[in-house]
């Protein structure tokens, strides 16, 4: 069984030798002893995309041919979505425990859709995801911990939520990331850093299109340059939150165009390759029956209970379950279910698509690197 996105800071802290963190990833046996570890997830870097970018990107290139670093699989969780991942990774916890359960999420007893990646603090961020940071928990070890992130992410609900405790290093608009992400690897302790480009790629052109390969480029030159930087006594550590796949037309459902599905539906929630669908009083059994029939071959359709007893969550607390929808749809294959009474038309523009358990959505890399 590979490792999860939730042991990376774990393993890093045991580097930094902050008591109580396992390295149950192994990385020392990579890396050695060392004083820094920076951390980089790179959005959207899913496992299985490797070969399709290696073109663009010869640092990567260089480690799927196993002459540079070290390359292993890990798992990023499900849903296979960056809200979620990004807070399993910073807390170290599957998504049933620390709450931040997809894309959207209803909160419970309104009507209410989350989008959490335009969360400020409603709900307050320590209420909707109070299990402790690894950045809090490096921090009250003495050992230092930066974020650097943009701007714009500074203050959000998800930045709390994932990275509580981090001393935030924000990059404004027109700012070198890449210069100011090098500046940290002066001093020891974590810094963690995070780049989108790839993944609004996929989203907005399709994995494999112009957009992505020079994405991919600019990722791996960013890469690069920290590789070149990187002081001697320190590691690179590079991940992703989850991978994705191509949606082609033919291949797209409209819940809202389709009366059987709709019926008996209160609320819309997750994002187009996992649904939650939360019922009218009394209708969980017809929403079930009816979209089991209608997606027979191309979704796996279950009850909020039926999911939580898969595992795919990982444990569910208690005030997390309300969270999940009474009916819990999960695509295969390369189908989509838009929602376009409910989202932003955007939404049904998109070619690249993620959040469902496919093994091109949720194997995620691991790669070591020194110096």
């Amino acid at each position: 069984m590979p490792g999860s996105i939730c042991d990376i800071l774990p393993s890093a802290a045991a580097l930094l030798g902050v008591r109580g963190a396992v390295d149950t990833l192994g990385l020392r046996e990579h890396v050695g002893d060392v004083r820094q570890v920076a951390v980089v997830l790179v959005d959207g870097l899913g496992y299985h995309l490797l070969p399709q970018l290696k073109r663009d990107a010869p640092l990567l290139a260089s480690v799927l041919a196993g002459s540079t670093g070290h390359l292993s699989e890990l798992a990023c969780g499900f849903p296979s979505t960056t809200p979620t991942s990004l807070v399993s990774l910073g807390t170290g916890v599957p998504p049933g425990q620390h709450g931040v359960l997809g894309f959207t999420v209803n909160v419970p007893g309104t009507d209410r859709v989350l989008t959490h990646i335009f969360w400020g603090d409603d709900p307050p961020p320590a209420s909707w995801q109070p299990v402790p940071s690894w950045f809090e928990r490096l921090h009250d070890a003495g050992v230092s911990a930066r974020a650097v992130l943009p701007e714009l992410f500074i203050g959000s609900g998800l930045t709390d939520a994932a990275y509580r405790g981090a001393q935030f290093c924000p990059v404004g608009k027109g700012e070198s990331y890449a210069q100011r992400l090098v500046a940290e690897l002066a001093s020891p302790g974590l810094v963690y850093g995070y780049t989108a480009a790839l993944d609004h790629a996929a989203h907005v052109s399709g994995i494999g299109s112009s957009h992505w390969h020079a994405a991919a480029a600019q990722v791996d030159s960013l890469l690069g340059y920290l590789l070149e930087e990187l002081p001697s006594d320190s590691a690179l550590v590079i991940t992703a939150d989850h991978g994705g796949l191509n949606v082609p037309e033919e291949a797209r459902i409209d819940l809202d165009a389709d009366p059987a599905l709709r019926a008996g539906i209160r609320v819309v929630a997750g994002e187009p390759r996992v649904r939650y669908l939360h019922t009218e009083p009394g209708a969980t059994a017809d929403v079930l029956a009816a979209w089991t029939e209608r997606l027979a071959g191309r979704a796996l359709v279950q009850t909020r209970e039926q999911a939580v007893a898969s595992g795919i969550f990982g444990p569910v607390a208690e005030e997390n379950l309300a969270r999940i929808g009474d009916v819990v749809v999960i695509c295969t294959g390369d189908t989509a279910i838009l929602a376009t009474e409910h989202e932003p038309p955007q939404a049904a523009e998109l070619v690249g698509f993620h959040g469902a358990l496919t093994p091109a959505e949720t194997a995620i890399p691991l790669i070591t690197l020194t110096r």
